[in-house]
């Protein structure tokens, strides 16, 4: 008999899937920052095969997500991981540019396929805006696992260190989801008439979308140089890395939060203080040359998009019954994830740090004007917003 989402097997196992797919969420600086000092890229170069891997999850994530109901998650996510643990652990045996391309793709790739049945999984479940913040939770231990242990051993053991961490958390997923990755909940006569009727999603999805992915590329921009930036401005190696820690804490309650409050608060206005905050955050990061700002303001950055992008999960569960929007969610996050370290290190090779900021103040006002459209919809305020899953149709 299958795991199911009800049971803490079938949940755990979506969290550490999770927590491997979404590894850009927390790894980017260091990511980055590794292949800038001891890869010694030059940070558009270093950006660029960050890109790489997320515009291969994207790909991913666009290919699979309309064939989630036709396709067996528990073989997608373990192939998927277990492909992409090989690519982190080639890539840690690399040094040559154009090898390091592959592997990011093709590991890009591999992890996106995990994650879109990782997600469209929680998006079938009885309550998704509540397990995927129970899943961001656990992406928030891992952060601090990973944030606090990885530069410690990059400096006994080299750059490749970072790639193996990343390799065995991968191989990890990979084999708990062999082991227990659970099936989706039974699909309700209501999601299979909408699929087999072949009628295209509400306009209003695209809203939410544009939105979430505008939101993903300003976190993208900034937080993957946050590393490089505490180092150029002279604060200090132990300074950086204990704000990579202290990063991590944080980034363990807002998904957590965002879950407990699911009844509690609008998600009309969590939608729109989401980018308001992450602009304003984007430029004391980028701007300021003091050290106390500059850590406040990194500490909480990747906060607010993971407590915004928990209600914008939840609200495109309500919107598509059928799962396969949720299953697109790698495509929406990483298009914008993809194109941030690439055009931050851009920006920063051309212009300097403090034009990422501003670019990501710009973008932010993108997404603000997405979820206030979204928001403005009659049917969209009062259905999907406002709606919560307890309220909706059973399932089968």
């Amino acid at each position: 008999m299958r795991t199911t989402t009800t049971s803490r097997t079938g949940r755990l196992v979506l969290m550490t899937s999770h927590c491997a797919g979404m590894v850009d969420m927390v790894a980017l600086p260091l990511w980055v920052g590794t292949l800038v000092a001891a890869y010694m890229f030059n940070p558009q170069q270093a950006g660029g095969l960050v890109t790489l891997f997320l515009l291969g999850a994207v790909a991913a994530s666009m290919f699979f997500a309309p064939r989630f109901n036709r396709i067996d998650g528990r073989l997608a996510a373990s192939v998927g991981f277990a492909v992409a643990s090989v690519c982190f652990f080639a890539s840690a045996a690399s040094r040559r540019f154009e090898w390091l391309a592959m592997l990011h793709l093709v590991g890009g790739v591999a992890a996106g396929a995990g994650l879109s049945f990782t997600h469209g999984t929680i998006g079938r479940s009885a309550n998704p805006h509540r397990l995927f913040g129970i899943s961001g939770m656990a992406l928030g231990v891992f952060a601090v696992l990973l944030l606090g242990a990885a530069p410690q051993l990059m400096v006994h053991f080299g750059g490749a260190a970072l790639f193996h961490a990343l390799g065995v958390a991968m191989a990890i997923a990979a084999l708990l989801a062999t082991w227990r990755f659970p099936a989706t909940d039974p699909e309700t006569q209501a999601s299979r008439a909408f699929r087999e009727s072949g009628a295209k999603l509400p306009a209003r999805v695209w809203f939410c979308i544009v939105g979430v992915g505008a939101m993903a590329l300003v976190q993208a921009m900034v937080y993957s140089f946050v590393e490089r930036m505490g180092s150029d401005r002279g604060f200090g190696t132990a300074t950086v890395t204990a704000l990579l820690v202290a990063i991590g804490v944080v980034n363990m309650f807002p998904s957590g939060l965002a879950a407990f409050l699911e009844r509690r608060l609008s998600a009309t206005i969590v939608l729109c203080a989401g980018p308001v905050v992450q602009g304003v955050l984007a430029l004391a990061i980028t701007l300021s040359d003091a050290l106390a700002p500059f850590a406040a303001a990194a500490s909480v950055f990747v906060a607010v998009m993971l407590f915004t992008h928990t209600f914008a999960f939840g609200a495109l569960a309500r919107m598509d019954v059928t799962g396969r929007v949720v299953a697109a969610t790698p495509a929406m996050v990483m298009i914008g994830s993809a194109v941030g370290p690439v055009l931050g290190g851009t920006l920063a090779k051309l212009y300097g740090y403090q034009a990422i900021g501003v670019a990501g103040a710009v973008f932010d006002v993108v997404a603000l004007l997405c979820f206030w459209c979204l928001t403005r919809e009659p049917r969209a305020a009062a259905l999907v917003l406002t709606r919560h899953p307890a309220e909706g149709s059973s399932h089968s």
